[in-house]
């Protein structure tokens, strides 16, 4: 999908880099294919349905207008089919997990709000009455819940509880007498808190309680809990509170729910993982409890899924703004007289294009993650091993692109000066709204954990079945500074010669298979220093040991994180690897390098701490990524015009083509009063001025 707005004219720099008729060039359709990714008609689809103005959010409504424009918006996302893909043909569904997310992230192009409140909806309270739920279930509510007659809150996160879920203080007793449990909030803290859907739409919810029947407690199950009338009043024993205006997604009527001894039916319990007999007495197909909970949080792992793809969409709207206005806005004098392009200064481009090359980085990985995503929960690979994978990327990933959202929608808007804070230009709202996704669907730093402690369970298993022979010879090797894998790492930037030309030798070492190692060896090695220092955690007492874990989190969540950056690489180089044509893969591959040297770059205090590169070549590297953001310069529009967005999707005036039009207005009034002879001398500057300016 093409932009169709007024693309900006080669500056002098861009030109004067593309000299020469073997200069590449970027084939726009393929690479907006390849970002597209596996369901690109899905996405161009959803693309098309929000070019309709009746899916914007308009700046200047007051919370409680937003809220109902954003409800509104749901019936007409239900018109046009766009949400039920994920559920069975039998509910109204395609059973199409992966396209169903695909156009869902979509939506934050049109508002994020309307994104976030069609996941509160379909994505988190339908998805558990499916995911958590049986047939019974799926005929009782399934299709009320789809075509939005009844709307839902999705009650998990309670004031006193966020990502500690097991920890819920909320309680659902079975009473065998009546065959009903009775929901009870027995102290504040167990408020459930900042559900959508709660304040003012929502007639049920589906609430996450602690199971206790016979006197013992199973755990958190979930039920289905009626919450209004036809009316909007809260039934006998719910209760509630509005959360009122927050500092972004205010299209969401977040709020605050509670129960007192509200019963429901026994066949209120979403049963699949755990149910109660007429009797009272537990049963479950998982005889570990705590396997039980994380397979039922596991079936919701969809929030993270799609809050990266989204989050990314977010960024890549940004840049697009950002890049588009630094090629027509002109400030500075420059050479020849001329006020210079603000993407033709350096310190321009180093600012966006490494955050660009990072976007690209997501999409590609994030593309990986949905078909994941859609072979587990479609039941092509749905075993415990690959949920597994499943849960641990979309924590890693996510992570990394809602922070990276934060980052790069705050860049574009500096780079885009007084213009960028205006609020028609977009990226002051959408950093209000996408400020949230980091704590969404859990807290980064609580997934970062997630995916240490997974990092250090795979660790454990090199060693399983291994002699104490073996275990001792790996000791020995880790003082050596191996890694774990065993194979020794060189001191990387010392092997490298500079054959006399530090530009020349930092290429030769610093290439795709080069930046693996880094990034691969890294990891390892951070993953295994922190093993290390838990080794004796099993001998000491819990205090003791929960001590240890505390002194060694931080730089195990910096090994998770530095494990999502790998990831990330490999799925941009697998990316390059299958474009066939010439142009199109050496940029990208440029782009790739400066995603992989920027990621070094970041770490370069730790690469040089371990031995890993020299001084001389950790200097070079950022001499490395000027020459490659230099040479994507002249690319850089044809980058972000492959994100594919039309201009009902950008509706940013700076980024319409309006700048480029005032300065050439400029240009041809300058032009037009030195022609008629009328224009005023320049002061002339003293001697001395003039001599410093030489200097």
């Amino acid at each position: 999908m093409a932009d169709t707005a007024v693309r900006p004219k080669a500056t002098d720099a861009a030109r004067a880099h593309e000299t020469g008729v073997d200069a590449p060039k970027l084939d726009i359709p393929l690479v907006t294919d390849k970002l597209l990714g596996t369901w690109a008609d899905i996405r161009r689809t959803a693309r098309e349905m929000i070019k309709d103005p009746a899916f914007w959010r308009i700046d200047g409504q007051t919370h409680h207008e937003h809220r109902e424009r954003v409800f509104s918006q749901l019936g007409l996302l239900v018109q046009h089919k766009s949400i039920s893909r994920a559920f069975p043909a039998e509910y109204g569904g395609e059973d199409n997990n992966g396209g169903n997310l695909a156009s869902f992230e979509e939506l934050v192009l049109a508002d994020p709000s309307l994104q976030i409140k069609a996941g509160v909806q379909w994505g988190l309270f339908t998805s558990a009455i499916y995911q958590l739920g049986t047939k019974k279930h799926w005929d009782k509510w399934l299709r009320g819940a789809v075509s939005l007659e009844i709307p839902g809150a999705f009650a998990m996160t309670e004031t006193g509880h966020g990502s500690d879920v097991a920890a819920i203080g909320t309680t659902a007793t079975y009473d065998p007498d009546t065959e009903e449990f009775v929901i009870h909030t027995p102290f504040r803290g167990a408020w459930k808190d900042y559900l959508g859907n709660a304040a003012v739409h929502g007639k049920a919810a589906t609430v996450f309680a602690q199971l206790i029947t016979g006197g013992v407690n199973y755990g958190v199950h979930c039920f289905f809990v009626p919450i209004r009338d036809d009316n909007g009043e809260f039934l006998p024993g719910v209760g509630g509170e509005d959360d009122g205006v927050k500092g972004g997604l205010n299209g969401i009527d977040n709020g605050r729910l509670h129960f007192t001894q509200v019963r429901v039916p026994r066949e209120n319990l979403l049963n699949r993982y755990g149910d109660v007999a007429a009797d009272g007495s537990y049963s479950s197909p998982i005889a570990s409890p705590g396997r039980r909970f994380f397979t039922m949080l596991g079936a919701l792992v969809q929030g993270r899924v799609s809050l990266d793809g989204a989050a990314t969409n977010a960024s890549a709207l940004a840049l697009k703004i950002a890049v588009t206005y630094g090629n027509q806005r002109r400030q500075f004098e420059g050479a020849g007289g001329v006020e210079s392009v603000l993407l033709d200064y350096g310190k321009h481009q180093r600012r966006l294009l490494p955050r660009l090359a990072t976007t690209y980085a997501q999409a590609f990985a994030h593309d990986e993650l949905l078909q994941k995503f859609d072979a587990v929960f479609g039941g092509a690979n749905d075993t415990e091993e690959s949920r597994e994978d499943l849960e641990t990327l979309a924590a890693a990933l996510k992570s990394l692109s809602t922070w990276h959202a934060l980052d790069t929608i705050q860049e574009a808007r500096e780079a885009c000066g007084g213009s960028g804070f205006l609020a028609e230009n977009r990226l002051v709202g959408l950093r209000a709204d996408l400020d949230v996704y980091v704590t969404f669907e859990g807290d980064n730093n609580v997934l970062l954990q997630l995916v240490g402690k997974r990092l250090l369970g795979d660790y454990a298993k090199q060693f399983k079945g291994k002699d104490s022979k073996e275990i001792a010879a790996f000791v020995v090797g880790q003082t050596a500074g191996k890694v774990f894998h065993g194979a020794g790492l060189r001191q990387f930037g010392q092997a490298v010669a500079d054959l006399g030309q530090v530009a020349r030798s930092v290429e030769l070492g610093l290439r795709a298979k080069d930046q693996h190692e880094l990034l691969t060896a890294r990891v390892q090695r951070m993953v295994a220093d922190v093993a290390g220092r838990l080794r004796s955690a099993s001998k000491l007492g819990p205090e003791a040991a929960q001590a240890l874990f505390n002194e060694n989190q931080a730089e195990l969540l910096e090994a998770a994180r530095a494990h999502g950056e790998l990831l990330q690489w490999e799925a941009f180089t697998d990316a390059v690897a299958s474009i066939e044509d010439p142009g199109t893969k050496q940029i990208l591959g440029w782009l790739r390098d400066l995603f992989g040297l920027s990621l070094i770059e970041k770490h370069l205090s730790w690469h040089l701490m371990h031995g890993r590169l020299s001084n001389q070549r950790a200097i070079a590297v950022t001499r490395y990524i000027d020459r490659l953001c230099l040479r994507l310069r002249p690319h850089a529009q044809d980058l972000v015009d492959a994100f594919g967005f039309a201009p009902e999707h950008v509706r940013a005036p700076i980024a319409s083509g309006a700048e480029q039009e005032r300065q050439e207005e400029a240009a041809a009034h300058y032009a037009e009063l030195a022609a008629s002879g009328a224009a005023p001398a320049r002061e002339k500057k003293p001697v001395k001025e003039k001599k410093a300016a030489k200097r």
